[in-house]
């Protein structure tokens, strides 16, 4: 499972808004916090706006911030409103060609790990990712490069 780049900014923008609390953050601001591109960030943040996760002020002194509480902004719901699809295999898209999705039994598989996957995001919300503001600060030190993945290891059969 993985999400898109979109959907990772959506939950970044999400966070970084939250931890501005009523302060308006702009599109500029908040690319050079995380240091990616504002023509992305401005289509994140359009989107989001749009469904109604952030509000926007326009004019010389506009920006957003969040629409509702942290709290009342589910992460399973950014996620389904931001990926395209979850088509982890072909026989999952339109123009499938594979010449065993009559009998195959992956999908089956697949279904249940990516509602699994999705459910865990509905379990949170984005008060579970709260960050101060001074989190935003460039690090004094480098980065880890790796944070997981952690995966459980399989028992033995």
């Amino acid at each position: 499972m993985r999400l898109t780049t979109f959907s990772d900014y959506a939950l970044r923008v999400l966070m970084y808004a939250a931890a501005a609390g009523d302060r308006l953050i702009t599109i500029e601001e908040t690319a050079r916090t995380y240091n990616i591109s504002r023509a992305h960030l401005m289509k994140v943040v359009n989107i989001l706006t749009r469904l109604g996760y952030l509000k926007g002020v326009r004019g010389r002194s506009g920006g957003f911030t969040l629409a509702m509480s942290p709290e009342a902004i589910n992460l399973g719901a950014i996620v389904r409103a931001t990926e395209p699809d979850f088509a982890l295999v072909e026989c999952f898209a339109a123009g499938n060609q594979c010449i065993i999705t009559r009998c195959c039994r992956l999908p089956e598989v697949l279904n249940e790990a990516l509602d699994n996957f999705v459910r865990t995001f509905d379990r949170y919300s984005l008060a579970d990712l709260m960050l101060d503001t001074q989190d935003f600060m460039p690090p004094k030190g480098p980065i880890r490069e790796r944070r997981g993945p952690h995966l459980a290891v399989a028992a033995k059969v």
